[in-house]
């Protein structure tokens, strides 16, 4: 019989949550150590932040909205906020989004959603967050990746991943395919 390879165990192993014991909680998060066991069955801990007041029958305890800026005789622009992050000591640009956590370090959910803005009309000519600390960008959705990457070096600031990776894929998707000559034999 031939010994099991490690990709073999992987399979066969369940991973599972031990325990999880709570570090501090405050209003918003807890801070919890976690001990699970991994692919190959042994025990390992990770720190995990937990919401706090997560409501029964809530599918979701945050929302990123992509939200389209469309304007009579202007290119669509995506509307982003700027705002101070205390955790990375500086300015983030993100989408306008409300209590959205790191998978990988958390427990929280996200429903993204997308929006398109009547930029015509009165109201939406020069928004405005007035629940946060926020500054308002609007930045031309048909070059976003450069305008994000020119934006954050002259500001020096932090991107959104999932900014980042919506440009991105803009960008990609606008791209001409990328063709591989045929081989002959």
């Amino acid at each position: 019989m031939a010994a099991e390879t490690s990709t073999e165990v992987a399979k066969t192993a369940k991973q599972s949550v031990l325990k999880e014991e709570v570090i501090v909680e405050r209003q918003w998060l807890k801070l919890s150590e976690t001990t699970y066991t991994d692919p190959f069955g042994k025990t390992r801990t990770w720190e995990t932040v937990k919401r706090t007041g997560n409501k029964k029958g809530v599918t979701a305890d945050g929302v990123a909205v992509i939200a389209v800026l469309q304007r009579t005789l202007h290119y669509d622009c995506i509307v982003l906020v700027k705002q101070f992050r205390p955790p990375i000591n500086g300015y983030c640009l993100e989408f306008p989004a409300a209590l959205c956590l790191d998978p990988g370090m958390s427990n929280s959910t996200t429903h993204i959603v997308s929006v398109i803005i009547n930029g015509d009309e009165a109201e939406n000519t020069r928004p405005k967050q007035n629940l946060e600390f926020v500054e308002v960008v609007s930045l031309p959705k048909n070059d976003l990746l450069q305008r994000i990457d020119e934006l954050a070096a002259e500001e020096q600031l932090a991107v959104d991943a999932r900014v980042y990776t919506y440009a991105l894929a803009l960008k990609h998707a606008a791209e001409k395919p990328l063709q591989v000559p045929f081989m002959k034999f």
